[in-house]
C-alpha cells in the first residue's frame, strides 16, 4: 500500500504477444495495484529491436497511461542523470540502469515466455531486465547493447544485470508462447498458462520447464536447467533458487494441478 510502483512490460518490439506484452496483461497489473493501493506507477521500458516509443505505442501503454493515470518513460529518452552505473564481472565497462526503475517501491518485471535466438537462448525475467539498461548514456559512446550481443559471455552477463534490483512482483505471460525462433517472431504454441512470483530464478526455471514440455530449441533443452547459463550464474550471485526442491507450484485448479505435475520431471 501507498508505494510508488514501476512496472517494466516486454516491449521489444510493437508486435502481437508473445513477442511483446499483451496490453490486456498490462492493463489488469495496473488495475490490480491500483486497487491495492499504491501510491502512483511508472510504466516504462527501452526496445531491442525497434524504436521503443513506437512500440510502446502499438503495445497501448499510452493509450493505457492516460486511462489510468499512470505515468510512463521511454527508456531511450532519459538524461545522462537518469542513469546509475554498475560494475559486473563480465562488461567491460559495468552497464547503467534507468534511475526511475531503482527509486521505485516496487518493480514489477513483466515478461512474455519465449525463446532468443540471438544468443540469450531463452528471454524470461532474466533476460526482460535488459530493457532497463541503457544501450546508450548521453555523453557516453559506448554501445552497451553492442557488448552484450556480441560476447561469448551474452548469457551470464544478463545474470548479473539483475544484481542491480530485487523485483516484488514477476509475471511471465505465457498463454502464447515462441518455442522456437524468437524474440520478435518464431515457432508458436498455446500454452495457456500465466505464471506469477518473486524469485525470478523459479520462475524462469519454470518457464524453461514449460518451453521443454512444448518442445524447444536444441540450446534450450540441453542438459539441466539447473545447468543453463543465465540460470547458474544467477543462482552463483545469490538471486534465487539453486535447486528444484526450493520451488513450490501452486495452482488453482485441476487442469493447472495436471500441467505443474508434468513439468517437475523437467526441473528435477
Amino acid at each position: 500500500n501507498d508505494q510508488r510502483v514501476c512496472i517494466k512490460p516486454n516491449s521489444q518490439t510493437g508486435d502481437p504477444a508473445p513477442a511483446a506484452t499483451d496490453p490486456v496483461i498490462l492493463e489488469t497489473l495496473v488495475q490490480e495495484i491500483q486497487a491495492d493501493g499504491a501510491s502512483a506507477i511508472t510504466v516504462g521500458d527501452r526496445s531491442g529491436m525497434a524504436e521503443t516509443r513506437r512500440a510502446m505505442e502499438q503495445m497501448q501503454v499510452f493509450a493505457l497511461g492516460q486511462r489510468y493515470g499512470f505515468e510512463t518513460l521511454v527508456f531511450d529518452e532519459l538524461g545522462r542523470e537518469d542513469w546509475q552505473y554498475f560494475d559486473a564481472d563480465n562488461w567491460s565497462r559495468g552497464f547503467a540502469i534507468a534511475r526511475p526503475v531503482l527509486d521505485a517501491d516496487a518493480i514489477v518485471n513483466v515478461c512474455c515466455l519465449k525463446t532468443h535466438r540471438f544468443g540469450g537462448h531463452f528471454t524470461l525475467s532474466l533476460k526482460n531486465t535488459i530493457g532497463m539498461v541503457a544501450r546508450y548514456v548521453p555523453g557516453d559512446g559506448h554501445d552497451y547493447m553492442r557488448e552484450l550481443h556480441r560476447s561469448a559471455n551474452q548469457r551470464l552477463m544478463i545474470a548479473e544485470v539483475n544484481r542491480s534490483y530485487r523485483p516484488a512482483l514477476i509475471v511471465i505471460d505465457g498463454v502464447d508462447a515462441f518455442v522456437g525462433g524468437g524474440p520478435e517472431q518464431g515457432q508458436r504454441v498455446q500454452t495457456g498458462v500465466i505464471l506469477a512470483g518473486t524469485d525470478r530464478i523459479a520462475i524462469d526455471a519454470v518457464g524453461i520447464a514449460l518451453l521443454r514440455k512444448f518442445g524447444t530449441t536444441r540450446e534450450v533443452s540441453a542438459g539441466s536447467i539447473w545447468s543453463q547459463a543465465q540460470i547458474r550464474r544467477a543462482a552463483d550471485l545469490g538471486l534465487g533458487a539453486t535447486r528444484a526442491e526450493q520451488i513450490a507450484l501452486i495452482t488453482p485448479d485441476q487442469a493447472s494441478t495436471q500441467l505443474a505435475d508434468d513439468i517437475r520431471q523437467f526441473l528435477a
